[in-house]
């Protein structure tokens, strides 16, 4: 298997198992959102609480340059050192949602030299 499908069934894994956590509020389920194509994964919370509607996102992954891109971590759970623990290098997990000048300061990856911006849309 290549490193980036790797990435992705690891990735698809985690979150998979995050979503069997059962939700605190009836009404309320966890899904996960899965786009193999343009390598962007997702778990959110959706349903109706208390007659509003709730659509939250509770982690979002994206792969980038062959990187796993932690663009959201919602949780109080290291998703970074899970990943490690499954086998993906620190070094190809960037931390999305921190700064690009303070990335370098981290254990993982800094991202896409040269560039602040972190998506790369991919052309059909």
């Amino acid at each position: 298997m290549d490193t980036i499908e790797n990435y992705r069934q690891i990735i698809k894994k985690l979150l998979t198992e995050y979503a069997q956590i059962p939700t605190t509020e009836s009404g309320i389920e966890n899904q996960t959102i899965f786009d193999s194509e343009n390598d962007r994964y997702m778990l959110i919370s959706l349903g109706w609480s208390q007659e509003k509607r709730i659509h939250y996102c509770i982690i979002h992954i994206d792969i980038i340059a062959g990187k796993i891109w932690i663009q959201a971590n919602n949780t109080d759970c290291l998703i970074a050192e899970e990943l490690v623990a499954a086998g993906i290098p620190a070094k190809s997990i960037v931390l999305g949602m921190q700064p690009p000048e303070v990335r370098p300061y981290t254990a993982y990856g800094v991202g896409i030299e040269g560039s602040d911006r972190p998506m790369q849309l991919k052309s059909n």
